[in-house]
C-alpha cells in the first residue's frame, strides 16, 4: 500500500512505519529491514566462526567486538519497537501495547537476540553461564521470517494447518504407541534383555514409523518380522499425511498471495471492487473472516487495516476501522 502522507504523520508514527516490515515502496523502511537483516546474519556467522579454536584464537577480539557490537544493535532496536508499541497493537492503552510486545513471540526472541551477550557485562562473575545460554543467539534467525513473504508463509501455513496436522500427530502417537506394545507381546519373550518392557518398544516403533531403523533394536521371531513390515508400512503412510497437509497449505497460501499481489498491480481498478468499511455495530465487526456468508459471485480479496492490507485468513477478526475489499466475480 502507498505511503504518501509521511510528512504528516507524527514523529512515532513514522517510526514505527520504519521499524515495523516496511512497505515496497518505502525505502526508508525497507532499508531498516534490510539493515536488521545483515546484522542477523553477521552475528549468527560470529556465532559459528567462534566455535572454531583456531580462528577463535587469531581473531578472538574481533569476533567478541563484532558480538557485542550486534548486541548492542538488537538491543536498540528493541528499544524502538517498546516505543512503537502503540501503533502494533493500537486497540491497546499505552502500557499495554508495550506489555503485548513483550510477551509475544517476537518480543521474546528480540530481547533474547542481546540479552545473553549484555548480561555478562553487567554480571561479571555470572559470564560463564551467560556463555552457555548464548546459544539462544540462534533465535535470531527467526526474526528473518517476520521480513520476507516466502519465509512468512511457512508460518502462516502451520497456523492454517493447524488443527489437520494435530490430528495427524494424534494418529501417529496412537500408532505408535499400538505398535510398542504389540512388538513387545511378540519379542519379549524371544529377546527379553532388548524389548524388556514398553518404552522399549515404543524406541523401535519411533525409529521404525519415522525413519528406516537404526538397527539397535529389531525382531527376530517370524511373527514379528511380518508385524514389522506392516508397521512399516503403515508408518510411509502416516509421515505422508503431515507432508501432503502442509504441501496443500502451500498451494492456498502462495494462490491467495498471488491473487492479492494481481489485485494490487492491475489496481482491479476500484470500481471494480467494492469497498465495505467496518464501523461500531456493522455486523462482521468482532467477526472473523470465516464466519462471514458472502454470495456465491463475491469474496473478499483483501483487508485494508491502517494502510496495511492483510490476506483474507479464515481466523483473521475484523476490527472497527477496517475496510474490506470485494471483488465480484463474473
Amino acid at each position: 500500500m502507498s505511503r504518501e502522507y509521511h510528512s504528516e504523520k507524527t514523529g512515532r508514527e513514522r517510526l514505527a512505519e520504519i521499524v515495523e516490515i516496511g512497505a515496497s515502496d518505502d525505502a526508508l523502511s525497507r532499508g531498516y529491514d534490510f539493515y536488521i537483516t545483515a546484522v542477523i546474519v553477521v552475528s549468527v556467522a560470529v556465532a559459528v566462526l567462534d566455535t572454531f579454536e583456531e580462528i577463535r584464537s587469531s581473531y578472538g577480539g574481533v569476533l567478541d567486538t563484532l558480538e557485542t557490537l550486534c548486541a548492542v544493535l538488537f538491543a536498540i532496536d528493541y528499544f524502538l519497537r517498546i516505543i512503537t508499541a502503540g501503533y502494533v497493537f493500537p486497540r491497546e492503552s499505552e502500557t499495554r501495547s508495550i506489555l503485548a510486545y513483550i510477551v509475544s513471540a517476537g518480543g521474546v526472541i528480540d530481547l533474547m537476540s542481546f540479552l545473553p551477550s549484555l548480561l555478562p557485562v553487567f554480571i561479571p562473575s555470572g559470564a560463564v553461564a551467560f556463555r552457555i545460554i548464548r546459544i539462544v543467539r540462534i533465535f535470531r534467525l527467526f526474526r528473518i521470517n517476520s521480513y520476507y513473504d516466502s519465509l512468512n508463509a511457512i508460518t502462516e501455513v502451520l497456523l492454517q494447518k493447524k488443527q489437520q496436522l494435530m490430528s495427524s500427530v494424534f494418529i501417529i502417537l496412537v500408532l505408535m504407541l499400538a505398535s510398542s506394545l504389540c512388538m513387545y507381546s511378540v519379542e519379549h519373550e524371544a529377546q527379553p534383555e532388548v524389548f524388556e518392557n514398553a518404552f522399549s518398544g515404543l524406541w523401535w516403533s519411533v525409529s521404525t514409523l519415522l525413519t528406516i531403523g537404526y538397527g539397535d533394536i529389531y525382531p527376530v521371531t517370524l511373527l514379528g518380522q511380518l508385524l514389522s513390515i506392516v508397521i512399516t508400512f503403515l508408518g510411509v503412510g502416516m509421515v505422508a499425511i503431515p507432508t501432503g497437509i502442509i504441501s496443500a497449505g502451500f498451494v492456498e497460501q502462495y494462490t491467495r498471495m498471488q491473487m492479492l499481489s494481481e489485485s494490487e498491480d492491475e489496481l482491479l481498478p476500484r470500481s471494480q471492487l467494492r469497498e465495505i468499511r467496518i464501523n461500531e455495530g456493522h455486523p462482521w465487526s468482532g467477526k472473523e473472516v470465516g464466519e462471514l456468508t458472502l454470495s456465491g459471485f463475491a469474496e473478499i480479496v483483501a483487508i485494508d487495516r491502517a494502510e496495511d492490507f492483510y490476506l483474507p485468513e479464515p481466523g483473521f477478526k475484523l476490527l472497527p476501522g477496517d475496510l474490506v475489499l470485494l471483488k465480484f466475480k463474473g
